[in-house]
């Protein structure tokens, strides 16, 4: 499968974005899927991911209660809501499909293997 992300951006402090990721070349249903951001100069780290088989999410502590991520299976889309966004949140924001036996929460970036290119968010005043 192929994937995209869309919908970065420059926004201030407090403001929000919604990333969109888009698959193409096969059916979302079956594939994990993850975001992850990576800063410059800092690794590439997951901050949600969402399961193929029960439709749960994870997100990583920094993000809890700020960001949401959904999946459209119809649409073959995934999609990041972010709120309440901070300074620390700029980075460029990723991703990524894989074929998971267990919870997504559970693999590293290395372990999901088709990646889209990124999309630049920037929070700055």
């Amino acid at each position: 499968v192929q994937l995209q992300a869309s919908g970065g951006g420059l926004v201030r402090p407090g403001g929000s974005l919604r990333l969109s990721c888009s698959v193409s070349g096969g059916t979302l249903g079956g594939y994990a899927i993850g975001w992850f951001r990576q800063a410059p100069g800092k690794e590439r780290s997951r901050i949600a991911c969402i399961n193929s088989s029960d439709g749960r999410t994870n997100y990583a502590d920094s993000v809890k209660g700020r960001f949401t991520m959904s999946r459209d299976n119809t649409k073959n889309a995934v999609y990041l809501q972010m709120n309440s966004l901070k300074p620390e949140d700029t980075a460029v924001y990723y991703c990524a499909a894989e074929k998971l036996a267990l919870s997504c929460g559970l693999y590293t970036p290395d372990e999901y293997g088709n990646w889209g290119q990124g999309t630049q968010v920037t929070v700055s005043s």
